[in-house]
């Protein structure tokens, strides 16, 4: 299905593996997860049509003596609506995330605390993508810098000031495209920060347990993209209210999860004035925590 520009994120979802492999041996606590989200209201850039979407979703997180780890892959299987390179059918994207914290409290034996945060934290990692359609992306991005990690009753909320680097790459073979004569069919963007909220609080209404989960990302502008346009500053928001099914159930806490989720998205990776730059997504969400 994915040819030679998926090799960079097999051999990252690899070695993301085999570090939540090796963390998790010492872990202190760890969650990993199986979810599923359907949505039929998503946009992709330079398409004005509406794209559904199932995704599958591998998703790890662990602490250990010094930090955390996260790992979250995800499968995106598109409708006709945005489809594949010379066919019909739907486009299949693969979304690799990895982040790692080191927390000032577990590396100096006393946290770094004041106000409302209780600890602060170095983070670092990568995204990595594919997507075997027409523009045959190859997003690589690298980030790094602090996070603050708030003192909430239960769950986490934390904010992350990244600073990115990101490569990518457009496969576009049209007069105008980024394979036309003085543009650029790989390029590297101008540096630029990355504002990032993660959370996830879960709480009771009456007798039902629940939890709202999600994230926020502010992307600065990065320069110009590959037929010379300037990007613009970027919003994704993802975010979702669960109830813990499988509880009520009886199956005990944190198995199943059920509930309903948002993506909002503007000037879809630093694209403006075009279509199918923003998205209002309803969707669909299942978790099954192993």
């Amino acid at each position: 299905m994915f040819q030679r520009s998926s090799q960079p994120l097999v051999a990252g979802a690899a070695l993301c593996l085999a570090l939540a492999s090796v963390s998790a041996q010492a872990a202190t606590w760890s969650d990993t997860a199986i979810g599923y989200r359907y949505g039929t209201q998503f946009q992709e850039p330079g398409n004005d049509e509406d794209v559904a979407k199932h995704v599958l979703q591998f998703t790890h997180a662990s602490g250990y003596s010094l930090g955390q780890n996260f790992f979250n892959l995800e499968l995106l299987q598109s409708d006709s609506a945005d489809p594949a390179r010379n066919s019909e059918e739907g486009a299949t994207e693969a979304y690799l995330v990895y982040r790692h914290q080191l927390h000032a409290g577990k590396v100096f034996d006393a946290p770094l605390a004041f106000g409302p945060v209780k600890d602060v934290a170095l983070s670092g990692g990568f995204d990595l993508n594919t997507k075997n359609t027409a523009f045959a992306p190859r997003k690589r991005q690298l980030l790094l810098g602090p996070t603050l990690k708030f003192d909430v009753p239960r769950g986490f909320l934390d904010l992350s000031l990244f600073t990115s680097y990101e490569w990518n790459h457009c496969g576009l073979d049209f007069p105008g495209s980024c394979t036309s004569p003085g543009n650029e069919t790989d390029i590297s963007f101008d540096p630029y920060y990355q504002l990032n909220l993660a959370w996830g609080l879960p709480f009771e209404a009456g007798e039902l347990p629940m939890k709202f989960q999600g994230f926020f990302n502010l992307n600065g502008a990065k320069g110009e993209d590959y037929v010379g346009d300037e990007t613009a500053t970027e919003q994704l928001m993802r975010t979702s209210l669960m109830l813990d099914a499988g509880q009520l159930a009886g199956m005990g806490e944190n198995t199943l999860w059920v509930g309903a989720g948002y993506e909002y998205w503007r000037n879809k990776f630093g694209n403006q004035d075009k279509p199918g730059v923003d998205t209002d997504a309803l969707m669909l969400q299942l978790e099954w925590h192993l």
